[in-house]
């Protein structure tokens, strides 16, 4: 455990937002947004909590408070939705008055990460309350089930039994259904009520992440015809300083 004087500690403009780490699949993005615009919807008017994707939580229970972990998707509440009226970078536990996240959700895909071994540690360490694995093809591969959820307790996480399970501490449930989702009906992640009963997706909400995923496929395509750009720059100008008797391999 790192133990430094808060002052010290580096701001989340100088830190990196996540770890750049690419997905194995569409859903591993896909599913934690649908979610988040899903409690997006349920608690607009709330302002006490904050969902995050993909983002890089730094704390100082580790190596190091530049060392951070990265979740597919964690809720944290009891602080600001905009941090100062902006949108977070990333997410550092001694910049949100030591708040940790309540919620943490990790998607296993076939690149296993030790999701339930080194990473179930180290939100245990850190202190996070209810910790959600999702591994709906791989799960038989590491002798689980394909949905479960674990509550911190006084001798570590325990698994617990019900889907979906309620969450007293957080005010809702999670579990699985069906849901079409851009025209192709598929298994989600749905938030439920205290009687077990799901928030469906709205219309509205699977547009939005539609208009979302178009983004980022456009973004991909730039990012690859860019890179593509670059690439036939350096042939030309390899081809260039051999025609002039030049080996490129040797400038440095």
């Amino acid at each position: 455990m790192v133990s430094q004087p808060l002052d010290t500690l580096p701001s989340t403009e100088d830190l990196p937002c996540s770890d750049d780490t690419p997905v194995d699949n569409e859903d591993q993005n896909l599913l934690p947004n649908l979610l988040l615009l899903s409690l997006a919807s349920l608690w607009s008017t709330r302002m006490d909590w904050f969902f995050a994707v993909d983002m890089a939580v730094y704390h100082t229970t580790g190596i190091s408070p530049k060392v951070p972990v990265v979740p597919d998707a964690f809720l944290s509440l009891g602080v600001e939705r905009k941090k100062n009226g902006k949108s977070r970078k990333s997410y550092a536990v001694w910049e949100e008055n030591g708040t940790v996240p309540t919620f943490v959700l990790e998607m296993v895909s076939h690149r296993y990460d030790d999701e339930y071994d080194e990473k179930m540690a180290l939100y245990a360490q850190l202190g996070v309350l209810y910790y959600v694995l999702y591994n709906p093809e791989y799960w038989q591969r590491h002798q689980h089930q394909p949905f479960e959820v674990y509550r911190l307790e006084e001798d570590g996480y325990r698994l617990k039994i019900g889907e979906p399970y309620w969450m007293p501490e957080i005010g809702i449930g999670i579990g699985r259904g069906r849901q079409v989702v851009g025209g192709i009906e598929q298994e989600v992640l749905l938030w439920h009520d205290a009687q077990g009963k799901a928030y469906p997706l709205s219309e509205q909400i699977i547009a939005d992440m539609q208009i979302d995923i178009s983004a980022e496929r456009q973004k991909a395509e730039t990012e690859r015809q860019r890179a593509e750009a670059e690439r036939q720059r350096a042939d030309r100008l390899a081809a260039y300083l051999r025609s002039q008797g030049i080996d490129p391999d040797t400038i440095t």
